[in-house]
């Protein structure tokens, strides 16, 4: 990337000895996870977990589980962590990825903006990444003090991602997620012919982590946290492939895509739990990236106490290949 077209960069975080820090009133109703993400600014969320189950953080001298949410006044121990995943770029405004971002906001108010976000970049920078979503949004708004991430969506998933712009907001969201009142519809295309009758799967899932620091998900009847997808046929395309809007009700790590993958339906262009051959057949037609966006999502907005529902347009990408599978389709 040109010179021109950076802003300084901020150095990975590389604490090298115990901190003791206190909850203030804006931290309160934080997930303790998220508050590590936040305050260890560039390292990976798996190195996070991994010093959680480790023990190594107290709150108030006791271990609590990540989603323990912070209270005023409580004490927050963190244990030295060392990061060598390179310098997090803060980007310039002017650069074209960001000024891209202003058509991509769908909707904004004082509290937060629903944004499109584009396949291939990370919610945030960290772990090898330069920058991502939220750093991204940081340079486009500079007067915005607070900006957070409501909920995150893979690197190569596109769609509706909800930003907050206030503290009061993100709590606000989070619980609306916690109680299920925040509703997402994707669109994903799938290899075959899905069953009619399959319309919702419940299978619970754990994450487990391999030597190489990659996050592995899988179900797991046994030790598996309770998840659970809706899904709705949206298209067919005879025996080769199925046009799918998938609804999670739980809101674990690649469920969509882990339960596609559960009933023999994988995510096309999905590298990590896909079908090789589906996903090469895509690749032969034209598509580079994973076929999964975040059509709709819906919650109730912070500054009014309605109902907000926003769209996000299936990239032109993903819509020239459904165009490509009906005209095969056509010709069978």
């Amino acid at each position: 990337m040109a010179p021109e077209d950076m802003a300084q960069t901020q150095q990975s975080q590389q604490q090298l000895k115990v901190q003791y820090q206190t909850a203030c009133e804006d931290d309160a109703g934080q997930r303790l996870d998220n508050y590590l993400a936040r305050v260890l600014k560039g390292v990976p969320r798996s190195m996070i977990y991994r010093i959680l189950r480790r023990g190594e953080v107290r709150v108030n001298k006791g271990r609590v589980s990540p989603s323990y949410k912070l209270q005023v006044g409580d004490e927050i121990r963190i244990p030295p962590v060392k990061v060598s995943t390179g310098p997090v770029t803060i980007p310039s405004s002017n650069l074209h990825l960001v000024q891209d971002l202003k058509q991509r906001i769908l909707f904004e108010n004082e509290l937060l903006l629903v944004v499109d976000k584009p396949a291939g970049l990370a919610a945030h920078g960290g772990s090898g990444i330069e920058f991502g979503l939220i750093e991204a949004l940081r340079a486009l708004y500079p007067q915005e003090r607070f900006l957070e991430l409501a909920h995150r969506l893979d690197r190569e998933t596109s769609g509706a991602l909800i930003v907050s712009k206030r503290r009061s907001a993100l709590r606000n969201l989070h619980e609306q997620f916690r109680n299920r009142v925040v509703k997402k519809r994707y669109l994903t295309l799938v290899p075959g012919k899905w069953d009619r009758k399959l319309n919702l799967i419940n299978a619970p899932l754990i994450r487990n982590e391999l030597r190489s620091g990659e996050r592995m998900v899988e179900v797991n009847f046994k030790e598996g946290a309770p998840s659970s997808t809706g899904f709705d046929i949206v298209d067919s395309f005879g025996e080769e492939a199925t046009l799918m809007a998938a609804i999670p009700h739980t809101g674990r790590t690649h469920q969509i895509r882990v339960h596609c993958a559960y009933v023999k339906h994988p995510v096309g262009g999905d590298d990590k739990y896909g079908d090789k051959t589906f996903n090469a057949l895509l690749k032969s037609l034209g598509l580079h990236r994973m076929f999964l966006h975040a059509a709709r999502i819906s919650f109730v907005d912070p500054a009014t106490g309605r109902v907000q529902k926003v769209e996000a347009p299936l990239p032109a990408e993903l819509a020239q290949i459904l165009e490509v599978m009906r005209e095969r389709h056509r010709q069978d």
